[in-house]
């Protein structure tokens, strides 16, 4: 594909997300039609539209609309590329510009669209990050590193460090976790990597492994990850000390892909329904990574960032609040309750905390942290209860 013709695929595939489907569904069906496409036209078209997407507002603005071909025309634009190099240029590139669009567009205005923000979640995020707030949204605007977790059970950091490089995947340590690398050149060679297919190594941000770094653990611990998902902080625990680890989510499809994971990294569990847990209770440690915005991990899901809504962002509280209720009963007199999100919003971390402490006064933290975007991971805040 020239490069034309990669920029009209986007803009079909932009297309297809602005009239409701996910990203991931409309490159999905783009690949299927279109198998003449390469390995490299693939990627190259999925980074085109996941940059539109971090960046929708500025690109909408200096485009004139937020169409697919507006947003590409603002990609091109904010790059200093001359869109008439590509639309028009070749039998399978956008058609040419027309003289409105060629008049369309304007610079970003100061604040939330410069930011690419949506308006009305702005005032929740400065409220929340102060003044890292800009610093944040900026971090928004550019693709995620990708870290790697090593299983220490199998290899160290600096042993696996140099497996990777015989595989040309070159790697630096993240100051997050002792457990955390950065590639930093050959990503796409690490899923046949041997590092990769033997468990040594998995793909988990850094700031995830942090908050599994901060769990008070320690052999012979009965542990709960309550809200598993795909089981990487469940298989980042096992890998710390001997557990006799559990896992359960409210859909438990999420943890469909978890058995295999586990055996790759040499990890046993037992994968709880809802109505089994008080039966197999109480634990030790009970992790909840609830669900919530996902705003700490807005780089890599930027659709997240448009979705949300006032009320998506209640009824995430509201069920944030449930989970902690329910899983303070399954805790040990002497256990801990942890509380993970990947978000940066205040009402879902800090304030959520408050809130159950207020309810509960038998309890109390004993730890809180926050990971934030701009140091080089997703975003995240845990905090650690215990009872007095």
């Amino acid at each position: 594909m020239t490069p034309a013709a990669r920029v009209q695929a986007a803009i079909e595939v932009l297309d297809q997300v602005r009239s409701g489907k996910s990203a991931e569904q409309a490159l999905t069906g783009w690949g299927r039609r279109s198998r003449y496409a390469g390995s490299k036209d693939r990627a190259a078209v999925r980074d085109h539209v996941f940059d539109a997407l971090r960046c929708r507002r500025t690109y909408a603005a200096l485009g004139g609309g937020e169409t697919g071909r507006g947003l590409m025309l603002g990609a091109l634009r904010a790059s200093g590329e001359d869109p008439d190099a590509l639309f028009g240029s070749t039998p399978h590139a956008p058609s040419p510009l027309s003289e409105q669009e060629r008049g369309a567009g304007h610079k970003p205005l100061e604040g939330p669209e410069e930011l690419d923000m949506p308006d009305w979640l702005w005032p929740s995020i400065i409220d929340s990050l102060g003044d890292q707030a800009t610093a944040y949204a900026r971090s928004l605007k550019t693709r995620a590193p990708v870290h790697l977790r090593v299983n220490l059970r199998k290899v160290t950091r600096e042993a696996v460090q140099a497996e990777l490089a015989r595989d040309s995947i070159l790697t630096q340590p993240h100051p997050a976790a002792d457990t955390a690398l950065q590639i930093i050149e050959g990503a796409r060679r690490l899923r046949q990597s041997r590092a990769y297919l033997d468990g040594r190594v998995e793909l988990q941000d850094a700031a995830s492994q942090a908050v599994v770094q901060a769990l008070p653990l320690r052999d012979g611990m009965r542990v709960l990850d309550y809200c598993a998902g795909g089981g990487g902080k469940a298989l980042a625990m096992a890998a710390r000390a001997s557990v006799t680890l559990f896992t359960h989510d409210a859909a438990s499809q999420r943890m469909r892909d978890l058995p295999v994971r586990a055996e790759r990294a040499g990890v046993r569990f037992q994968a709880l329904q809802t109505a089994d847990l008080e039966r197999n209770g109480p634990f030790d440690l009970v992790l909840c990574d609830v669900p919530c915005s996902g705003s700490g991990a807005w780089r890599r899901s930027p659709e997240g960032k448009w979705l949300l809504s006032p009320s998506r962002l209640r009824e995430l509280s509201a069920v944030q609040s449930e989970i902690l209720a329910h899983a303070a009963e399954l805790v040990t007199e002497e256990g801990v309750l942890a509380y993970a999100t990947c978000s940066v919003l205040s009402q879902e971390n800090s304030a959520q905390i408050g809130e159950f402490l207020v309810q509960n006064r038998q309890w109390r933290a004993v730890f809180s942290r926050a990971w934030m975007v701009p140091d080089g991971s997703d975003g995240f805040f845990s905090a650690h209860l215990t009872r007095i």
